[in-house]
């Protein structure tokens, strides 16, 4: 076998993309940590008391972007073990999308918390037991639309409102997707309430490959009939 022949067929085969894959799921995986960690450190300090939900919202501030960051690098990990830059990947993409992410992160978190302070207090709104039930509904949708949203603010540049609207268009457009994101929130959710709060953060770069993955008809629609 020549010389060139090897050279070209390294870093192209099963084993060598499942090391690619590994080494960018790590590498991302350590950097979304590292750029989340002065929000996920406070809420080590935080009791589980409502009043801290307002704080709370400020400390998961910095995931957005985090995410966004590690969703970008995902989508453009390279599958060759020769040509492996993910931390470069994941700093431009955090870069690119930290301030687009935090437009509608901000906002997201700002309603969830509205949600959830509500529902910590129904019991002193008066209000009837459905509508409790209601606001559950309308988080869960909320969390969703946020999912569909990040993948978009992610991998295109829209500006804040077209990726809200476009994010609302493929809650019912894209059923399939959306889902896929409530099977993934709600495994997550089981594992967290079953295991420790901290398995979100430490599954979180397998958990938004897949999350892209399952977003993929949302993706390529996106790129045949949203953009030039």
């Amino acid at each position: 076998m020549s010389t060139a022949t090897t050279v070209g067929g390294f870093g192209t085969g099963p084993l060598s993309r499942a090391a690619a894959l590994l080494h960018t799921l790590l590498t991302v995986e350590a950097l979304l940590l590292a750029t989340a960690a002065p929000g996920l450190v406070g809420l080590l300090f935080l009791g589980p008391e409502p009043a801290n939900l307002p704080l709370a919202a400020g400390c998961v501030l910095p995931l957005g972007p985090a995410v966004s960051a590690a969703l970008y690098a995902l989508y453009h990990r390279s599958r060759d073990l020769t040509d492996l830059h993910p931390a470069r990947v994941y700093l431009r993409g955090w870069r690119l999308n930290a301030f687009p992410a935090l437009k509608l992160w901000a906002p997201l978190l700002a309603w969830l918390t509205v949600i959830a302070f509500t529902l910590t207090h129904f019991a002193a709104t008066g209000l009837p037991g459905w509508w409790a039930v209601l606001l559950g509904v309308i988080g869960v949708a909320s969390l969703l639309w946020g999912a569909h949203a990040l993948v978009l603010t992610s991998l295109f540049a829209f500006r804040a409102r077209d990726t809200a609207r476009l994010a609302a268009y493929f809650l019912l457009r894209q059923g399939r997707a959306t889902l896929a994101a409530a099977s993934l929130l709600i495994l997550v959710g089981g594992l967290t309430a079953l295991l420790t709060e901290a398995l979100p953060a430490l599954l979180a770069a397998p958990v938004l490959l897949s999350l892209l993955r399952s977003s993929g008809r949302v993706i390529v629609e996106t790129q045949e009939d949203f953009t030039v």
